[in-house]
């Protein structure tokens, strides 16, 4: 299961506000991706309006070599993220909290970038993260954060078949996750082997092989525990050498 929480990427192991994974009888995993409705009062106008969120979901669609990994049936990532129909105020189930801080600066941006796009009608799941992308930036958010949303729009991209985008949102999570690896204090140093990877993997999907390969290349500076980490070393030779487009 692919769950998201902070805006942290890791493989095998995402976690995600709001979203939790019910398990069925004798331990199996829930087949369905199962969604609840929930009301949300929006902190930038005050606009209260209904929802989806995850309850559960699955696996079964195997993971792409750039860890998005597939749900059989209902994909759960555009349900992740929560829009405000009247500013377009976007981000997870926890941005629209009491405890949410917004500036008046930000209220100036979502007014004028953001509700023009909800005014025209509903938003795919690719422009409700791009929202929150720019809504994180304009909170001054990590790198990190920002490229996590990024990647999951070029994600629901896949989806949609709107390649010219995918590529545009890989190319911006690409830039988005260099800038935090160059932060050096913005990525643990046990992830930083994963999210090398994982930009090479960002730049081969968008076509530009030799900065792929380049990164891909570093994979074995980064790595801080070969014995646990052996797989990301592997998975850095598969792609540069002989790329495959599923994991397992």
């Amino acid at each position: 299961m692919v769950i998201v929480t902070s805006g942290t990427i890791l493989p095998f192991a995402f976690s995600r506000d709001g979203a939790q994974e019910v398990s069925g009888e004798e331990g199996k995993a829930d087949p369905m991706t199962t969604l609840q409705a929930i009301e949300l009062r929006c902190p930038v106008c005050e606009n209260r309006f209904r929802s989806q969120t995850v309850i559960s979901t699955n696996s079964f669609g195997g993971k792409r070599t750039d860890f998005h990994e597939r749900a059989a049936g209902t994909q759960p990532l555009p349900y992740l993220i929560h829009t405000c129909n009247r500013c377009g105020y976007s981000g997870s189930e926890r941005d629209f909290t009491e405890e949410v801080d917004v500036s008046p600066g930000l209220k100036e941006h979502v007014w004028n970038e953001l509700a023009p796009a909800v005014a025209s009608g509903n938003l795919t799941g690719s422009e409700k993260y791009e929202a929150a992308a720019k809504v994180a930036e304009w909170q001054s958010l990590e790198p990190r954060h920002v490229a996590d949303l990024l990647l999951r729009a070029a994600w629901c991209c896949v989806d949609e078949g709107d390649i010219e985008a995918e590529r545009f949102f890989r190319r911006k999570a690409a830039w988005k996750f260099e800038e935090s690896l160059d932060s050096f204090d913005g990525v643990a140093r046990d992830e930083r082997a994963v999210l090398t990877y994982l930009v090479g993997e960002l730049w081969r999907r968008v076509g530009d092989a030799k900065v792929a390969r380049d990164w891909f290349d570093k994979v074995p500076n980064e790595i801080v525990d070969s014995q646990t980490q052996q797989w990301v070393i592997d998975a850095a030779k598969q792609q540069r050498d002989c790329p495959r487009e599923w994991f397992g």
